[in-house]
């Protein structure tokens, strides 16, 4: 992290939120207390920015400068939002077809997953605000450079993101070992998203439940689960084919 893609100071940070700067996270110190601290505070409510508690010496690693106990990470790109990219989608006359990370957090992972997406023409990856990866400079550098063009939505929550997509008329399935259908079993006809969970996780249970279906990849081995940027790049790749198919 260089920085330069950092801001600290309490006012400095204050003013990039209410810029509306793009932040991944402010970390602040645990034992600050002050009324200009609190007043950061009250500029957060509402916001979905993450703020993380931390020993002052971890501020202290991070810059020489006069931090006053607050640094935000500013983020690489400028995320979209869903409710206006999938309207934007349709009135191109294409059917959206989206990826969503739950509980995603390497950053590896998620650069070689952006990679997959852009070439495989995916619309846009979701992330949720809290518990996830973020676009910084390692995810950039392992995705090729795909997320300096392909869009990112860092929506609330997974789960609003479900649900607002199967309100758009998007048909949205969960990669799931408890699935009982195999992912080559079902037709990705029409407007697509798929959720990939950690490999350690998965997808959250409640988000499983509300998906409208769950799919698998067959495994025949003695390791549970497949490295998630892999089965990312099955799955997109079937909703490929199955598209390139439907053109001929």
């Amino acid at each position: 992290m260089k920085e330069n893609d950092l801001v600290f100071g309490i006012r400095a940070v204050i003013e990039a939120i209410q810029a509306d700067k793009e932040i991944d996270k402010i970390l602040i110190r645990r034992d600050l207390q002050s009324n200009l601290s609190r007043e950061l505070f009250e500029v957060l409510k509402g916001r979905s920015i993450p703020v993380q508690r931390v020993p002052g010496e971890r501020l202290d690693r991070l810059t020489r400068k006069n931090h006053q106990g607050v640094i935000a990470f500013m983020a690489a790109v400028t995320y979209q939002h869903l409710e206006d990219l999938i309207p934007f989608i349709y009135e191109q006359g294409k059917d959206p077809f989206i990826l969503l990370l739950d509980g995603v957090t390497d950053v590896r992972n998620f650069g070689a997953i952006a990679r997959t997406c852009e070439c495989a023409g995916v619309d846009a990856i979701v992330i949720p605000a809290k518990g996830s990866v973020t676009v910084n400079a390692d995810a950039i550098k392992t995705s090729a450079g795909a997320l300096h063009s392909l869009p990112v939505c860092k929506e609330k929550s997974i789960t609003q993101a479900i649900r607002f997509l199967q309100a758009s008329g998007v048909k949205v399935y969960a990669a799931s070992e408890k699935a009982h259908a195999n992912y080559t079993d079902i037709a990705y006809n029409g407007p697509t998203a798929i959720v990939m969970g950690a490999e350690d996780t998965g997808v959250a249970t409640d988000n499983l439940r509300i998906c409208d279906e769950m799919i698998k990849i067959p495994l025949f081995g003695h390791i549970e689960s497949l490295n998630v940027s892999v089965a990312s790049s099955i799955l997109i790749y079937e909703v490929v084919r199955q598209r390139m198919n439907e053109q001929r």
